[in-house]
């Protein structure tokens, strides 16, 4: 089945998010936008999430143990019987950009973490996608959004990609 055609808006949206000048801005502008609207709406509102679903991944730091709040694109799966998502499926797409980001680095390390999931806590567990998992997640998020794949084309390492499921 194929999906609805985007509103203009969001067809806008996906050309510029795949420039190289969004990839050098976005990384410093819009998880700081996120992350500062999640707090003064006490958890109630993501503006990345307005165009995309979202959560905000808290997952304790790779070397500090600190707790690292990271607003992340996501994609819902696998439902629950009251209709919520089992499971997220995200990318360490990094805009794009060369480097791995950190917070794939953390879950790597910690896979125990929690999301806010619209304005609620999940306790979930990270796993690391590969083969055939991976190439059916992947397809499924470009799908969903394809500027993965500019991000993909620009970049030598493999996105990496998780799917957080509910503990």
């Amino acid at each position: 089945m194929t999906p609805p055609a985007p509103n203009p808006g969001v067809r806008l949206v996906r050309r510029v998010s795949s420039t190289r000048g969004f990839a050098k801005v976005a990384p410093r502008v819009v998880p700081a936008l996120d992350r500062a609207v999640h707090r003064l709406t006490g958890g109630k509102v993501l503006l990345s999430a307005q165009l995309l679903p979202g959560v905000v991944l808290t997952a304790r730091g790779a070397r500090s143990g600190l707790p690292r709040r990271t607003p992340l694109a996501c994609l819902p799966q696998e439902r629950t019987g009251e209709g919520a998502p089992g499971s997220w499926v995200v990318a360490g797409s990094n805009f794009g950009r060369e480097d791995h980001p950190a917070w794939t680095g953390n879950l790597l390390a910690h896979p125990e973490a929690v999301i806010n999931w619209k304005g609620r806590d999940v306790p979930v567990t990270a796993r690391l996608l590969r083969g055939a998992e991976r190439d059916a997640a992947w397809r499924a998020l470009l799908e969903f959004w394809p500027p993965y794949a500019t991000y993909q084309a620009r970049v030598d390492r493999e996105i990496r990609l998780f799917r957080l499921v509910r503990r």
